[in-house]
């Protein structure tokens, strides 16, 4: 008889199943999420993913994540300054009741704690894979966030900014967004925080038909923090999704994207931008299904790589078998400022339709030194001159959103990330 022996826990695996613990009397939810939340910390029971897991071969959870940091006292949340001046922002409570939500024209706003406490988000927090650990730790912890409701046809003049803040202790979030047909809007996902903290977090959108949105991911993590996120979207007919993720900061950083098209002539873009620095590590994942015809996706992902940090891109295109006429493009380009730096790359096409346009590419480059010659001889010193060829291939990518004022938010969180980096 062949006996399997599980492996001896970790000291982040045990500490979190205490946690659990004592934390399950404080954790809203009826008798369903209760049960799910029962089934995700079994999940964490059997084992964080290792590398011996396709999906985490190239970012080791159990052996990364060495420690889990105690959960903090609930106390009063003060919002940031929004990315966007104007923009509605709704920061996470944790726990705090009294605080006033901004009211929003064609939009209804439900704390996701009310949710849990009735049960009518049990059927959300089902994962989405055998290797959902993200999703099972957000489930086990998950206490609060934010229902956002778009009504049909609304319009939103100024963007909505979620904010996602932390202190050191942990954070498990969950930030759930429904646009309804024809609706156009901006949404600011802000997730940041201080000290050698632990955050999970998962938005889940749903684009009714003909609808257009705009998600903004803005990671700014302590460089001593976890950070374990997921954005699962759904696109319906006709409708747009262009999502734009900037990770720029955490020590250990795991960011997933789940889309899928639901409906003919939908259209996703991806454009990611990773800053990357220190002994750092940041995995950006995505699986994308084309599940129906007559539907388009393109991906772009840029990369800025110095000190010890390393990287991860894996993009995983599903076209199903009757997603025929799908047109679908990837792209990795990565710019290595260091010689101990690394980035590692691993594009995907999975093709069951036979009338389709797909592709995918790659780079790894250094700066060009006749470029940098260039800028020096015009009497720029090289600091500066390494400075605007970085920023120049990154910005590229921002410069896509066409919005002004986004662009001119998002170039000046390069311009800082770049004095403290450069």
């Amino acid at each position: 008889m062949n006996m399997h022996a599980q492996p001896q826990r970790t000291l982040a695996e045990t500490a979190l199943i205490d946690a659990f613990g004592e934390r399950l009397s404080l954790l809203p939810g009826d008798g369903a999420v209760m049960t799910k939340r029962d089934d995700a910390i079994e999940a964490i029971k059997h084992g964080l993913p290792t590398r011996r897991v396709e999906s985490w071969h190239y970012t080791d959870l159990r052996r990364l994540l060495t420690s889990v940091p105690a959960f903090e006292a609930e106390g009063a949340v003060k919002a940031l300054e929004p990315v966007f001046e104007g923009s509605a922002v709704l920061p996470v409570l944790n726990g705090v009741s009294n605080a006033k939500l901004p009211e929003i024209d064609g939009v209804t706003v439900q704390r996701l704690l009310e949710k849990l406490t009735d049960g009518s988000v049990a059927p959300g927090l089902d994962p989405y894979g055998t290797d959902d650990a993200i999703g099972a730790l957000n489930t086990a912890f998950v206490a609060d966030g934010y229902f956002v409701d778009i009504a049909d046809g609304a319009e939103l003049a100024k963007p909505i900014e979620l904010q996602n803040l932390q202190s050191g202790g942990q954070a498990h979030v969950r930030l759930l967004t429904r646009v309804g047909a024809g609706a156009r809007a901006t949404i600011v996902e802000r997730q940041s925080g201080e000290g050698a903290g632990l955050a999970s977090s998962v938005s889940q959108l749903v684009l009714g038909d003909g609808a257009e949105v705009t998600w903004l991911i803005v990671q700014e993590q302590s460089d001593a923090a976890t950070h374990l996120a997921q954005f699962k979207a759904h696109i319906g007919k006709d409708a747009k999704l262009t999502l734009f993720v900037m990770n720029a900061g955490g020590r250990l950083v795991r960011q997933e994207v789940v889309v899928r098209t639901t409906g003919e002539g939908a259209d996703f873009k991806l454009r990611g931008i990773n800053l990357l620095a220190g002994d750092t590590h940041t995995d950006t994942t995505m699986v994308l299904d084309h599940a129906v015809p007559h539907t388009t996706s393109t991906e772009v992902i840029r990369n800025v790589v110095t000190g010890k940090a390393r990287g991860v891109f894996q993009g995983r295109i599903n076209v199903h078998q009757y997603a025929q006429k799908t047109n679908a493009k990837m792209a990795c380009n990565t710019l290595l400022l260091s010689d101990d730096g690394e980035f590692s790359t691993k594009p995907e096409l999975e093709i069951f339709a036979d009338d389709v346009v797909c592709g995918h590419g790659a780079t790894v480059t250094e700066i060009d030194h006749d470029h940098l010659f260039y800028l020096m001889a015009r009497g720029i010193d090289e600091k500066s001159a390494r400075g605007l060829l970085v920023k120049a291939f990154v910005a590229e990518v921002i410069e896509e959103l066409e919005d002004e004022a986004l662009v001119e938010a998002l170039e000046a969180r390069l311009d800082e990330w770049f004095l403290t980096h450069g």
